[in-house]
């Protein structure tokens, strides 16, 4: 029988990260990878407004399935156009 993953297998995803996805209505990396990495930093920015880029460069590379430092250059520029957006 195979362990079903779980948030807190996916990589950036810390225990502080996985509380505030829990709280945000998002409990498994299928939800995660649906909604994506921009409509969870949403929510998680409408609980804790101190939310950094940061937060959203992890979110992604857990999506990823990758540390987020490694994300590309071309993502991060994208990622964060998105959070100066607002």
């Amino acid at each position: 029988m195979t362990r079903q993953l779980m948030l807190h297998d996916l990589p950036n995803i810390s225990k502080v990260i996985k509380s505030r996805l829990l709280k945000a209505g998002i409990n498994t990396p299928s939800q995660l990878l649906a909604i994506g990495s921009q409509e969870a930093f949403l929510r998680l920015k409408l609980q804790d407004p101190s939310c950094c880029v940061n937060m959203l460069y992890a979110l992604e590379g857990a999506i990823e399935g990758i540390r987020w430092h490694h994300l590309s250059d071309e993502k991060k520029r994208e990622l964060k156009a998105f959070y100066k957006s607002f």
